[in-house]
């Protein structure tokens, strides 16, 4: 039984005579009564009286019918959704972040991609960037992004873009010295109490503080330990210390807490946005797309190491 024998007996009940469904679907009326006998054969039962006054579908034909009726449906609703899938716009986005990513770009490319794919499940889980690199290599998430590149076994396996450049900035309270800056120097933090973010958290960052202050720094030894950004920010709005964190804290200005330059500049590690290379899930492909959209630069790069990753397989 295939759907056309369900589409040929819908009609006939629907125009009640042979000549009249044959033309509605487009087919001529000895081919129509031999499907519809053959159909009758095979369920083994009469669908259809023929009458003087039309054909009339039978008990066992509205039954039939009814069913029909359904199947049909599903077959359509399902039609829609393999086509929904197919361009990501159904099914299920894990990502794993840093807190810093959600002063930007993630924002706006989270925002867009809800609009744009409403009906997709994000599962959104902030994360240290070695535990997120962990999970995405597990396969618990679709998408990290973390502080610096992934790193360890099985960061091979992953496909990574840098989405967002960063250089080191301080926070103080209002009260604090600098708080009348416009720049502090690495001498002057040296001597400062320090708010930074844990090393084990995000390895790349403490490496890369410690790389300019010193390795016998002090201050990074004797460091308040922060979860993210904006815990950095608030302890030193209570006078703390110092903190230490990504020029995007700029984005979140906060009544007590006052932005000083660090002189040099010091560049961090980049934020980077990772996922499997294996993986080819539409809703992945969907996102990207998003990410394209609202970061041209970072979509340039991201095509170069697909079609890198993609030679190589």
């Amino acid at each position: 039984m295939e759907a056309r024998h369900l589409r040929y007996a819908l009609a006939l009940a629907e125009h009640g005579h042979f000549g009249r469904a044959a033309r509605a679907l487009g087919i001529a009326q000895p081919p129509l009564s031999k499907q519809i006998a053959d159909l009758e054969r095979e369920t083994g039962a009469r669908l259809f009286d023929r009458t003087r006054q039309g054909v009339l579908p039978t008990a066992a034909g509205e039954a039939f019918l009814a069913r029909a009726r359904r199947a049909l449906q599903e077959m359509t609703a399902a039609t829609v959704d393999a086509g929904r899938a197919a361009r990501g716009e159904t099914g299920r986005l894990r990502l794993g972040f840093i807190a810093s990513a959600l002063l930007d770009p993630l924002p706006d490319v989270l925002g867009r991609f809800g609009r744009e794919r409403p009906d997709v499940r994000l599962e959104l889980h902030e994360m240290a960037s070695g535990r997120s690199t962990a999970a995405l290599i597990a396969g618990e998430l679709d998408v990290a992004v973390t502080l610096g590149p992934p790193r360890g076994a099985g960061a091979e396996h992953l496909v990574s873009v840098p989405i967002g450049h960063d250089h080191l900035i301080a926070a103080v309270g209002s009260a604090h010295p600098y708080a009348g800056q416009a720049s502090v120097s690495l001498d002057q933090l040296r001597r400062q109490p320090l708010i930074v973010a844990a090393g084990e958290d995000e390895p790349a960052a403490a490496a890369g503080l410690r790389s300019v202050l010193g390795e016998d720094a002090a201050a990074l030894d004797g460091a308040t330990v922060a979860r993210d950004v904006h815990t950095i920010i608030g302890l030193a709005a209570c006078g703390v210390g110092v903190g230490l964190g990504p020029s995007r804290m700029l984005s979140v200005p906060r009544p007590g807490v006052r932005f000083c330059e660090v002189t040099p500049r010091t560049a961090l590690p980049d934020l980077v946005l990772s996922f499997a290379a294996r993986d080819r899930s539409s809703v992945l492909s969907a996102f990207l797309d998003t990410v394209r959209t609202n970061c041209p630069d970072v979509g340039a790069a991201l095509d170069r190491r697909l079609s890198h990753t993609r030679a190589s397989q």
